[in-house]
């Protein structure tokens, strides 16, 4: 089975989150799908995480080099479509890059994001919990 995974989802498995082993669990033997534009999404959150002093420089380089191991599928989305989930729901046009993408996929949607789970429920995609 497919599954759209949430930039979180890598960055709590690479940063040992408590969530780490649920997330492993849910995913193992299943193909991960993302957007395209999730390596520059995980780059931007880890320099977010530095910038914050919640990680040092260091720890987010490691983290990326672990999130390197994780197979991953990345595909291309609609970008209008992304636009139209954004600004009916209010929120960043990244986030809307994941819903399209699961909602295209027809594959359910796992993240760490509360909103993005409302979100996503309100629009038929699955939630992996």
């Amino acid at each position: 089975m497919k599954i759209i995974a949430d930039t979180n989802t890598f960055i709590a498995v690479a940063l040992n989150e408590p969530e780490k082993e649920i997330i492993i669990n849910l995913t193992e033997s299943q193909e991960l799908v993302a957007p395209e534009v999730l390596p520059f999404e995980i780059g931007n959150a880890l320099t977010a995480m530095v910038r914050r002093k919640t990680l040092l420089a260091s720890e987010a380089v490691s983290a990326w080099d672990a999130i390197q191991h994780i197979p991953v599928v990345l595909r291309r989305i609609n970008i209008v479509a992304a636009l139209r989930i954004a600004t009916q729901h209010n929120i960043y046009a990244y986030d809307a890059y994941f819903l399209e993408c699961a909602l295209n996929q027809r594959s359910p949607l796992l993240t760490l994001d509360r909103q993005m789970r409302e979100i996503a429920t309100k629009i038929g995609i699955q939630i992996m919990e």
